[in-house]
């Protein structure tokens, strides 16, 4: 694939603001609860995240924050669609059981799309991702701290498309989307040192042309990000997962998430692709 075929598709996302955003609770090595969030800082570089996309030609639509639930900003855990089906959440933790619920009413009010909800405890695009032109059309899910491996079963006969397990190793990378993310409809970039042997096998086998990160870019959230083709959104820290994705040809957009790393999340955790 030649540099010149990087093209954008026009997307439609999911995303909640963080109206209720604290760190009141620790589920994962990034949570400090000692440390104090900037409420209207955070809701500023959210903005600019919404702002960033629709500016690129993309649909956001906004679903309603609920307060008591701080990790509702995180709106990728919510569920997982693929081509008008919807996988639902169910989550590892208690302290956000109830956004599985509000995630699930807002795709039942559209009613356009068909609803599923899971059996097997899973965290949707946190650990789910969706490639559309690879093997004709495959889904990689993570598993090891939030998503149960028997949700991989699950996933595949409600969604019909191949699920390929994934073992995640490294606390740190809790989620399939803190170690992987698509660049487009074939092709990944992700951190091998998050897996498992045998899944790094895996992973070189299916993507031999992946874009490789090192531990920097995966500590700095740089693979946390949403891609449309052409354009990779990923913090500003993330400086050196850039130029990656820029020599690979693709354009990085870097935007501020400062705040919300505080929670263990970045651009991608963020936002929820809606594949109708």
């Amino acid at each position: 694939m030649s540099y010149t075929e990087r093209l954008p598709r026009n997307r439609t996302y999911l995303m909640c603001p963080p109206e209720h955003f604290t760190v009141e609770y620790a589920i994962n090595p990034w949570m400090d609860t000692t440390v104090t969030v900037d409420a209207g800082l955070a809701l500023k570089q959210w903005e600019q995240l919404r702002t960033t996309l629709t500016g690129l030609g993309h649909v956001v639509h906004v679903l309603d924050p609920e307060p008591g639930l701080p990790d509702m900003v995180y709106s990728a855990n919510g569920a997982f669609s693929v081509d008008g089906t919807v996988y639902g959440a169910r989550f590892k933790y208690p302290q956000r059981t109830a956004e599985a619920v509000a995630h699930q009413a807002f795709y039942l009010a559209a009613e356009s799309w068909k609803f599923v909800a899971p059996e097997q405890v899973n965290e949707g695009e946190g650990d789910f991702a969706y490639l559309p032109g690879a093997y004709g059309g495959i889904v990689l899910a993570g598993y090891g701290f939030r998503t149960d491996p028997a949700a991989h079963a699950e996933a595949q006969e409600v969604l019909g498309r191949p699920v390929i397990s994934l073992r995640l190793v490294d606390p740190a990378f809790y989620h399939l989307d803190t170690a992987l993310a698509a660049l487009d409809d074939r092709h990944v970039t992700y951190y091998p040192g998050a897996f498992s042997p045998a899944s790094q096998r895996v992973l070189a086998q299916l993507f031999p042309d992946a874009v490789l990160a090192d531990r920097e870019d995966a500590e700095a959230f740089g693979l946390n990000l949403v891609s449309d083709g052409r354009h990779v959104i990923l913090n500003t820290e993330a400086v050196a997962m850039g130029h990656k994705v820029r020599e690979a040809g693709y354009l990085p957009v870097h935007v501020d998430l400062s705040e919300l790393k505080r929670g263990g999340g970045s651009v991608k955790c963020a936002v929820a692709e809606l594949r109708a």
